[in-house]
C-alpha cells in the first residue's frame, strides 16, 4: 500500500487510506472518530476516584519494514514531530532495506524477598528447588495452556542495612501477555512453602521490571547514498557524545523512548513499565546510550537497540480499552515478540531522526514548524482556517514563538474589526 503523502491528507482520507490498507474497519473509524471510545462507566472501573478521560492525539506511522513485513504504526503523543520524525526514518531506513530485528522469549523475572534469616536458609532454599518450582507451575497453570509456564529458579543471598536477605527470582514465560499480574500470582501462591523451607519470613512478591530475559533488538544500514555523507558524520558525532556525556545520554535515551511509548500507550500497553525497563538496563555498569552507531565497510551507517520490552498483545487494558485494541489491529502484531520488535524498530528510527536532525540543520526548525499549530492556538485561534492563517504568517516570518503568534493573531483579528477583511483572505 503506497501512503505516499499521507500527512497532506485531510483527517476522514488517512482513514479511508487505512480502511483501504485493511488495517481498520467502519466500527474502528467511528471509535476513532468520535472521542467517546472509551465510555465513562468503563473508565471509572479501571482505576479510582475517575471524575473524566483525558484525550491525547491518535496517529499512525506508516511505512516501517521490519524483517521484510511492512507495518502501520499507531502512535498516542502530545509532542510535536516525533511521528513525523518516525515516518521519515522509516522511509529513509525503507529506501536502505528496512529494518532487521528480533525478540528473546517472553520471560518476566518475579523477586521473593525473604528476612529473618536463620543458619543455613539458602542451602535449605537450594535443596528445596524441585518442590519450590512444582508449587509455582501450580499457578502458572494459565499461561500453561498457552506454551508458557516456569523456566527457571534463582536464590541469592544478598548483604543489606537490616541483615542478608534471600532473594529468589522466579523465571516466567508470559507469551503474549505483558505477564505482571500472572508473575505476582505464582509468587504470592508460593511464599508460604518458601517461609516453610527457608524459616525465614517473606516480604516482598513482586515482578522486575528490569526484564533482561526479554530484551528486543533491531538493526538498520542507512546507506550513505540516500541519507548523505554530512548526515552520516553528523549522527556518529551526536552518538559519541551521549556515550560519553550523561547530561547527552539522558536526554539521547529520552528520545528513545518518544517512539517506543507513543506506540506503548497505543496498543494498550504499560509505558511506565518500558520506561523502567529501558533506563534501568541502560544504569547497568554506567549508565549508557540504549542505541549505538558505527560506520560500515561502504561508509553507510549502521544503527542498532537492545533494550527490555515487556509488552504484549493481549491482556490489561488491551481487553478493555477499544482504542488500544484499534491500535494493536492497526499495527497486526500476531505476537508480543513480533510487538516488542517492531517497537525496538520504532525507538531507533526515533533517535536517528533525532541525531540526524541534531547533528545537521539542529532540531528546532522542524519541530518548531510542527509545533507552529500549537502555538497558533495559545495565542487564540480556533477554527481551522484561523489556525493555517496563523501558521503561514509564522512560516513567513521564521519565528516561532507564542509572543509572534499572539501577534500575528492580533493584527489579523484588528484588519477584521476594520472591515479589511477576515483572517483566511
Amino acid at each position: 500500500m503506497d501512503f505516499s503523502g499521507f500527512y497532506k491528507l485531510p483527517i476522514k482520507e488517512r482513514l479511508a487510506k487505512l480502511r483501504e490498507a485493511g488495517k481498520i474497519g467502519a466500527e474502528d473509524e467511528k471509535l476513532l472518530m468520535d472521542g467517546d471510545a472509551l465510555k465513562m462507566e468503563v473508565a471509572d472501573r479501571m482505576i479510582e476516584n475517575v471524575v473524566g478521560r483525558f484525550h491525547l492525539p491518535f496517529a499512525v506511522a506508516p511505512g516501517f519494514v521490519v524483517n521484510g513485513k511492512e507495518y502501520v504504526v499507531p502512535m498516542v503523543i502530545e509532542e510535536p514531530s516525533v511521528v513525523a520524525a518516525a515516518a521519515n526514518a522509516a522511509k529513509l531506513a525503507r529506501e536502505s532495506g528496512g529494518f532487521t530485528a528480533e525478540a528473546d522469549e517472553p520471560v518476566m523475572i518475579g523477586e521473593m524477598q525473604v528476612v529473618g534469616l536463620k543458619r543455613g536458609a539458602k542451602k535449605k532454599t537450594e535443596e528445596a528447588r524441585e518442590r519450590i518450582m512444582a508449587k509455582a507451575t501450580e499457578f502458572a497453570a494459565g499461561v500453561e495452556r498457552y506454551g508458557g509456564g516456569m523456566r527457571g529458579l534463582e536464590i541469592r543471598e544478598i548483604s543489606t542495612a537490616r541483615g542478608k536477605m534471600l532473594i529468589l527470582m522466579f523465571e516466567v514465560d508470559v507469551r503474549d501477555i505483558m505477564g505482571a499480574n500472572t508473575v505476582n500470582t505464582i509468587l504470592e501462591g508460593t511464599a508460604p512453602l518458601v517461609e516453610e523451607v527457608s524459616g525465614g519470613k517473606v516480604r516482598l512478591k513482586i515482578l522486575t521490571n528490569l526484564a533482561v530475559k526479554r530484551k528486543a533488538r533491531a538493526k538498520c544500514v542507512w546507506k550513505k547514498g540516500v541519507v548523505g555523507e554530512a548526515a552520516v558524520e553528523g549522527v556518529l558525532d551526536a552518538y559519541e557524545m551521549a556515550a560519553n556525556d550523561i547530561y547527552r545520554c539522558s536526554t539521547h535515551n529520552k528520545g528513545i523512548m518518544n517512539g517506543i511509548d507513543a506506540v506503548a500507550v497505543a496498543t494498550g500497553n504499560d509505558w511506565r513499565a518500558v520506561e523502567a525497563g529501558g533506563h534501568s538496563f541502560a544504569s547497568i555498569g554506567s549508565y549508557k546510550p540504549l542505541t549505538k552507531y558505527y560506520k560500515d565497510a561502504e561508509g553507510n551507517l549502521v544503527g542498532e537497540i537492545e533494550l527490555p520490552l515487556a509488552v504484549g498483545t493481549v491482556g490489561g487494558a488491551i481487553n478493555i480499552n477499544p482504542l488500544a485494541q484499534v491500535g494493536q489491529k492497526i499495527l497486526g502484531a500476531k505476537s508480543a515478540q513480533e510487538l516488542s520488535m517492531v517497537m525496538a524498530a520504532v525507538g531507533l528510527a526515533q533517535n536517528f531522526a533525532a541525531l540526524r536532525a541534531l547533528g545537521t540543520e539542529g532540531i528546532s526548525k522542524g519541530h518548531m514548524k510542527l509545533h507552529a499549530r500549537n502555538l497558533a492556538v495559545i495565542a487564540g485561534a480556533h477554527s481551522a482556517e484561523e489556525i493555517d492563517a496563523v501558521v503561514e504568517k509564522m512560516k513567513e516570518g521564521g519565528v516561532y514563538t507564542v509572543e509572534s503568534a499572539k501577534k500575528i493573531f492580533a493584527e489579523m483579528k484588528g484588519r477584521e474589526r476594520k472591515g479589511e477583511g477576515s483572517c483566511t483572505d
